[in-house]
């Protein structure tokens, strides 16, 4: 609270006192907790509105997984893990519904409570909470799991960490932490951190792979593990959470199996073939057309088109702007003019799905990026004036192509883009002042069929304008470890990204990531403007203001012309076993976190 001494400092005073009683009204513990406003359900909810608490119980779901894996812990850098160890073997502080933008309840604490300015969070283990060996989770635990994650983790967790200055017990069952800054989302981040028994470590290496399982307190343990191949979760049946509120109607099967392989493009031959139970096609034309085979036919195998209200995020070819030839912005623009994006949407898709206009489009946040900013948005980009890019202010709209193979005149009008930036064109071949010719590889992992396609198209696009590209594919442990040193040129970049984005947009785009290996900023983004607006975005008071920063990031983002976007669907589409059944009511986020497998069941 600012209190203004323009009046007796009697009366100062009382107006401070008022403000702490009314603060203290506020900060009373809570079972749930949103970014902004109240949570959608009372303490006596009964279960998440996307659960069916009647839903059966028993059975098996397999899923197809594209790549491999050699660790099991997924907390780390090093290896690579299955991404349902965490989901399904350890829990959290508090869990998120996502039939809400951001907005958590109970889970391992049974209360939060923090104050109106969020400067601290302090959460209330529930008495009965144990790990799947039957330990309890304790105070103990839950600050070493921080601390550790924080410092020794994957990147990810390291930037709230940051913003911790003191983590304290203060009871039996409850620990505090404080922050260093104002920042309204850091409650919700450290209630969404894994809670890790300290006693497993102990000795320790918690940075170094390996194929133990990670000891969680979550509905499922690791069951059997054939290195590389295939994993196999069962559900505990000791599971101390089984009848929370939150859980009810969540996590009904007895096993989950995940099936590795190397070529994902087989996966869908195994959900033929009945090896797979499920799989999300990503192909419009494929799912229209590619879809009769005998399970369809027979009804043993269902489709389903799920819809979702959540922003497009991004997906697309990403420049690596920390290699020389993509650093100026108008050889961005000029080589996102040579995607004939008309042509490829075509081939694969017939041309069923729209084009993503910026990393917020299909939502409320999105910054209407071809429109000129808003004279709200306007204001908050004002400060970085001098470092924003052509269309951030005024507009900014992605080439549209004529639909045929020759796409001239966005041709032309790239040509003339790099020219400007001192490119020529000699013999056939664009070369720059040095006679350095302009020539790049675009890195794929094996498997990612429609992408290779489109890049071969792009590719002799390219050649049209004296460039020299080439596509070279390489197992999903080589790409990821080249795509965590950033060694590549170009590559295909996807980014989800939710209704409240908050301290993982630093992550994502942050300028530390430039040269911080393991983040998310494939990019190489350097931006103040960036950097900046995430910063207001963290800070905002009101759901109002926050809407404002996140469309000035949109558009700050777009037009830094980073990656050259492709298409989107709002809707997933799902062909599953048809003994696999989930509610009527689907959650904002449709198809996403917290639907499948979370509240699905078998059922003859």
């Amino acid at each position: 609270m600012h209190v203004r001494f323009v009046q007796a400092i009697k009366a100062a005073l009382a107006v401070a006192a008022c403000g702490l009683m009314a603060q203290a009204v506020v900060a009373e513990p809570r079972h749930g907790i949103a970014m902004y406003g109240d949570p959608a359900l009372p303490p006596d909810f009964v279960s998440l509105p996307q659960a069916n608490p009647k839903a059966p119980k028993g059975g098996t779901i397999t899923f197809g997984e594209g790549g491999s894996f050699d660790s099991l812990n997924p907390f780390i850098t090093k290896g690579q893990a299955p991404a349902a160890v965490s989901a399904l073997t350890v829990e959290t502080l508090m869990g998120r519904s996502y039939d809400e933008p951001f907005t958590l309840y109970g889970l391992l604490a049974e209360s939060v409570d923090t104050d109106e300015a969020r400067s601290y969070v302090e959460f209330t283990l529930r008495e009965g909470a144990r790990f799947s060996d039957g330990k309890p989770v304790t105070v103990e635990d839950v600050l070493w799991s921080m601390k550790t994650l924080g410092e020794e983790g994957n990147p990810r967790y390291a930037a709230a960490w940051k913003k911790v200055a003191s983590a304290t017990q203060t009871g039996p069952r409850s620990v505090r932490f404080t922050f260093t800054e104002a920042d309204r989302e850091m409650p919700l981040l450290l209630g969404l951190r894994p809670i890790l028994e300290k006693a497993q470590w102990a000795g320790r290496d918690f940075t170094a792979s390996s194929l133990e399982p990670v000891i969680g307190s979550g509905p499922y343990v690791v069951d059997k593990v054939d290195p590389g191949s295939v994993i196999t979760f069962r559900k505990n049946p000791d599971w101390w959470g089984k009848d929370l509120p939150f859980n009810r109607g969540q996590w009904n099967f007895d096993q989950m199996k995940y099936i590795y392989f190397a070529d994902p493009s087989v996966i869908f031959e195994a959900l033929k073939s009945g090896d797979v139970d499920v799989w999300r096609e990503g192909n419009a034309a494929k799912w229209a057309q590619g879809y009769d085979f005998p399970a369809v036919q027979s009804g043993e195998v269902v489709k389903e088109d799920i819809p979702d209200k959540r922003p497009s995020g991004i997906d697309g070819l990403v420049f690596n702007t920390r290699r020389p030839i993509f650093a100026d912005w108008r050889v961005r623009e000029a080589l996102t003019d040579a995607f004939n994006f008309e042509l490829v949407n075509q081939t694969l898709n017939g041309g069923a799905d729209p084009r993503i206009q910026s990393y917020f489009d299909n939502s409320g946040l999105s910054g209407h990026v071809s429109e000129p900013a808003s004279p709200a948005v306007a204001a908050l980009l004002a400060p970085y004036k001098d470092s924003l890019l052509p269309g951030a202010l005024e507009g900014y709209k992605l080439p549209v192509g004529d639909g045929t193979e020759a796409n001239r005149a966005n041709l032309r009008h790239a040509l003339k883009l790099l020219e400007a930036a001192g490119w020529t064109v000699k013999a056939g071949v664009l070369s720059d002042a040095s006679g350095q010719p302009f020539s790049f590889t675009i890195l794929l992992a094996n498997g990612e069929a429609d992408t290779i396609a489109a890049c071969n198209i792009y590719v002799e696009a390219l050649k049209k304008l004296g460039i020299a590209a080439r596509v070279t594919t390489v197992d999903s442990a080589q790409y990821r470890e080249r795509t965590n040193k950033y060694d590549f040129d170009m590559t295909h970049f996807t980014r989800s990204l939710s209704l409240s984005p908050g301290n993982e947009q630093t992550l994502y785009w942050g300028s530390d990531g430039v040269t911080k290996e393991g983040t998310r900023n494939w990019m190489g983004v350097a931006s103040p403007a960036v950097d900046g607006l995430i910063d207001t975005m963290v800070r905002s008071k009101s759901r109002e203001d926050f809407v404002t920063a996140v469309q000035a990031l949109d558009r700050v983002l777009t037009t830094g012309r980073y990656v050259i976007p492709f298409w989107y669907s709002n809707v997933s589409h799902v062909a599953h076993k048809r003994e696999l059944k989930h509610p009527d009511y689907v959650p904002i986020y449709g198809d996403w976190l917290g639907f499948l497998p979370d509240v699905w069941w078998y059922q003859n």
